[in-house]
């Protein structure tokens, strides 16, 4: 098991959350908010109303979860790729490099098996964003004091599931995302590296980085829309009886285009986050396995 792409994964989610959670704000508000026609809308609503702080309500929540899932995502993805580059080895008596078929199923392994420790945190950043909106400036006591509140009260008002409300989609949006997300970047490494160069050039991972993490998000944009306003559908009048009534009343009311609903914010926002994530990851795992 390699430890050090479990450390590196959490050291590199817990940054890329800290570059793009006022992006990440915004995004989830145009996402399940009608009255925010556009980002730059809701940006400035956000600033004239709620100042700076109102770009990073829920966030502490978040970099503790996120290190956590991200050292899972990543830990699983790299575990997963050797066990398959062993079988592959194994069956056919020849040491060969993993297929791109092989980061893929690493990739999909990893996004899906994080859903369990993402899910709960997701779903108090959701709320944790959006009740100001849904509340008023004006509400005499924000519902939510804080995020450990937060997922006390939603356990306590909707049960021990609730904090998974949105699970299914989480994992449709996250398995098939880093799927992509891993293939992407491995790819574009070995196409700008030198033959036989096991670690590419730091330029190339920047780039990289930035570039499979839009594709990523392009992939999952529709997914992470339904998944964010079933989050949000039990603070205040419940609206969907479940995932497919969520995708058919969204669709039905809204028109398709509905399900990229900030598809183009994900793809600005992801290029910082995912060059600082792989840039940080690629750090650790150096300092940690400087022979590899």
């Amino acid at each position: 098991m390699h430890l050090a792409d479990f450390v590196a994964g959490s050291v590199g989610g817990a940054f890329g959350v800290a570059v793009g959670y006022p992006l990440d704000t915004v995004k989830v508000r145009i996402q399940t908010q009608r009255r925010f026609t556009g980002v730059w809308q809701c940006i400035h609503t956000t600033w004239k109303t709620e100042g700076v702080n109102g770009f990073y309500r829920g966030m502490s929540m978040p970099v503790t979860t996120v290190s956590i899932s991200s050292s899972v995502v990543f830990g699983v993805y790299r575990n997963v790729l050797q066990c398959l580059h062993q079988l592959r080895s194994t069956s056919t008596g020849l040491d060969f490099l993993p297929a791109k078929v092989d980061f893929f199923l690493s990739g999909l392994s990893g996004g899906i098996a994080q859903v369990s420790v993402m899910a709960p945190a997701d779903i108090v950043k959701v709320r944790m964003q959006c009740q100001m909106v849904h509340q008023g400036l004006n509400a005499q006591q924000p519902k939510y004091r804080g995020p450990m509140h937060c997922l006390l009260t939603i356990a306590r008002e909707e049960g021990f599931l609730g904090l998974y409300k949105g699970a299914g989609a989480l994992a449709l949006r996250d398995g098939p995302s880093f799927a992509t997300y891993f293939t992407i970047y491995h790819v574009i490494c070995e196409q700008l590296s030198p033959p036989g160069k096991t670690q590419p050039e730091w330029n190339v991972v920047l780039l990289a980085g930035g570039l499979s993490g839009m594709c990523g998000w392009c992939i999952g944009t529709p997914m992470d829309v339904i998944k964010s306003r079933l989050q949000v559908d039990g603070m205040g009048k419940r609206r969907y009886t479940g995932f497919f009534h969520c995708i058919a009343q969204s669709i039905r009311t809204e028109g398709p285009g509905v399900l990229f609903k900030g598809l183009g914010l994900n793809c600005i926002r992801a290029f910082p986050v995912n060059m600082s994530v792989f840039a940080m990851y690629e750090v650790v795992v150096r300092l940690l396995r400087p022979k590899t």
